[in-house]
């Protein structure tokens, strides 16, 4: 049984954390369960043997009957618990009427990996096997054993196509389905949270949770909340302000995204105050930061995103603030000042890290793709970078309430998830969130084709590339996603196609309204679909019957991430459930991957294969594997030190009194 944590509602109290062998022995763990998976299928299949040895008896039942056996099983679920002979019937049922309502009865492998969401592990189901309809399976079950559920997807988009597609089904067993989305009411929020099952955005779930710690402790100690609620007979959690009913069981969709890649941010709460500087002091430090020399003055380290004064740029800063008053005065102030008018003229691009609309800026994920609404750059930059392109400034925000997705997650009673792409992180899934990664097979054998890599010299011999073999697809009939990086990226592929006559459509930050749209006839014949990670994650393009014929989907990766995770998830739109398809990475030698996590031996393969147009394979891969390995560590640093930097804030936060 859980511990409780001290808190406005249910959850986990605080991990502590572990020391370096902890880590390494929990890292031992993580690796071990994994390679166990074997033997741990066995039960799996077991389970799913009995589910589905109930399917003829249910058949025979009519819908009224059925209800009957619903309700049977939900106050047996209310007094055992998740038994398993309980939950064997909950799975059958669930399994029964969603291929009544929806034409789809679970797979055995997804039985399994519904068993082993409820166990509390990390299911790794291959793309295309079907996570929304296993996810289904453990949501029921314990929405109807009285126990609050939230499934938590990565984008808007996902959480409100499988609320809506599951809808008729929860409504089946008498299990309301709440959806949350960017921009609801704090009514229709609260409303969502009363429901038995919400599916929810990660980062709209976090923020909640913090409003409502900051509602409760916002000049009280979480002892005094707690300790009020008591004494005036209403329990904390219960107050019709507070929109979360506890943190009790989640199901994680795309697990990695949500609790790796995006775990190296915190997740801020801020509020705004009038900045007492003015435009003129970031004029100021832009113009500063654009008179230094790089190399001789300062150093961008490309894998941190950072830049750093050196002593000649130190020295030209004081020299710089002579006479100026302010915090020109203070070294430590111009210096860090600098710094952020170097980073927003250096390490951020627009198109590519941030987009203008409407006159603002407006941060771009580049895990996701989308638009960020309504978040800011911290400590200035996000005014500097608005007085770079000729804005008007936005008031700074201090900060007010914090946490890493790394101690929010840890808090749920019990937490699940499934992705298709978890072998590469299975270690830090067992050290940071005790999750053991356990490998679901495949329903069908998967049949995508790989064509392999290519790395050419330059970018434009890669474009000529995509556009070569887009003009290939599409006269064989064939559909076409290529993948981008980067809203820019994705612009200049579209300009290139364009000038070739070739049509397609675009698929970006600046369509996210049109998404379900594009998605819906990419699957068409001669269809070419230019993406960027929108179009990665949960995206299901179903094929129309002569690009089924023709080949299937094709997709291209245009430019590797730094995780090769995010690569697999972008060919994982093609050869789903059994469907042809193949794919392939045209990358270049230029790349950002390259430039920042292996500048050398790009610059030795340059001088060495200059001659050629492309890369040898085993060099490309070579290159590929030592660039996204150097990456892989310096994220896993950066979320390490991002749990650090957080449990200090934390304390600063509590001394000011303030919550977390």
């Amino acid at each position: 049984m859980p511990a409780f944590a001290l808190a406005v509602f249910p959850e986990r109290p605080d991990a502590r954390e572990g020391n370096v062998l902890d880590r390494l022995l929990a890292g031992f763990l993580g690796r071990w369960a994994q390679c166990a998976s074997r033997f741990r299928q066995r039960q799996l299949r077991r389970i799913a043997g009995r589910v589905q040895a109930l399917a003829e008896e249910l058949e025979r039942l009519d819908s009224e009957e059925l209800r009957h056996r619903a309700a049977a099983v939900r106050l047996a679920l209310l007094r055992d618990g998740l038994l398993d002979a309980h939950v064997v019937t909950c799975f059958a049922l669930v399994r029964e009427v969603t291929g009544r309502l929806l034409g789809k009865r679970h797979y055995p492998v997804q039985l399994m990996g519904g068993y082993a969401l409820l166990q509390g592990m990390l299911a790794e189901m291959q793309t295309g096997e079907g996570k929304t309809l296993t996810a289904l399976l453990p949501a029921v079950t314990v929405a109807l054993a009285g126990v609050p559920v939230h499934v938590i997807t990565v984008n808007a988009y996902l959480a409100t196509r499988d609320a809506n597609e599951l809808a008729a089904v929860y409504g089946f067993f008498g299990l309301r389905v709440g959806l949350l989305v960017p921009e609801m009411e704090a009514a229709d929020r609260a409303s969502a949270y009363g429901c038995e099952v919400t599916y929810c955005v990660n980062k709209d779930l976090v923020f909640d949770y913090l409003r409502d710690r900051l509602r409760y402790q916002r000049g009280l100690g979480g002892e005094r909340a707690l300790l009020r609620g008591w004494l005036s007979g209403k329990p904390a959690g219960a107050d019709s302000e507070t929109l979360l009913r506890g943190l009790f069981y989640a199901i994680v969709d795309e697990a990695d995204s949500v609790l790796i890649d995006e775990a190296r941010t915190p997740l801020i709460i801020s509020r705004d105050v009038a900045d007492p500087y003015g435009r003129t002091l970031y004029e100021e430090a832009l113009s500063v930061a654009a008179s230094l020399t790089l190399g001789e003055h300062f150093q961008v380290r490309g894998r941190e995103r950072s830049v750093e004064l050196l002593p000649a740029g130190r020295a030209a800063v004081t020299e710089c603030a002579e006479g100026r008053c302010g915090l020109w005065a203070f070294p430590l102030a111009r210096e860090e000042l600098v710094e952020q008018g170097l980073s927003a003229l250096y390490l951020f691009d627009r198109d590519r890290h941030y987009l203008i609309t409407d006159g603002k800026v407006q941060i771009i994920d580049e895990y996701t793709g989308r638009v960020m609404a309504d978040r800011s750059w911290e400590r200035g930059l996000h005014q500097m970078i608005e007085v770079k392109e000729g804005l008007p400034l936005s008031d700074r925000r201090d900060t007010v309430a914090r946490i890493t997705y790394q101690r929010f997650f840890r808090r749920y009673l019990r937490a699940a998830g499934m992705t298709g792409t978890a072998t590469e992180v299975v270690a830090e899934m067992r050290v940071v969130y005790g999750l053991d990664v356990l490998r679901i097979p495949t329903n069908r054998p998967v049949v995508r084709a790989f064509l392999g890599h290519r790395v050419f010299l330059d970018s434009e011999r890669r474009w000529a590339a995509i556009v070569e073999r887009a003009a290939e697809m599409r006269a064989a009939g064939r559909a076409l996603l290529i993948g981008t990086r980067s809203v820019k990226a994705s612009e200049l592929v579209s300009a290139r196609l364009d000038a070739a006559g070739l049509e397609h459509v675009v698929l970006n930050a600046r369509q996210d309204l049109s998404e379900a749209e594009i998605v819906r006839h990419a699957g068409q014949s001669g269809r070419i679909t230019v993406a960027t990670n929108m179009a990665g994650r949960g995206t299901d393009i179903v094929l129309s019957p002569e690009v089924r014929a023709a080949g299937g989907l094709h997709v291209i990766l245009s430019e590797y991430h730094e995780a090769a995770r995010i690569d697999r998830q972008l060919f994982g739109r093609a050869g789903r459930q059994g469907d042809p398809g193949s794919c392939e990475a045209l990358a270049a030698l230029d790349d950002e991957l390259f430039t920042a996590h292996a500048p050398r031996w790009q610059s030795l393969l340059r001088r060495h294969f200059s001659a050629c147009e492309v890369l040898p394979d085993a060099a490309g891969r070579f290159l590929r594997h030592l660039a996204q390995s150097a990456a892989e560590r310096q994220h896993s640093r950066m979320r390490r030190q991002t749990v650090i930097a957080d449990l200090r804030a934390e304390r600063a936060l509590a001394f000011a009194g303030t919550g977390e």
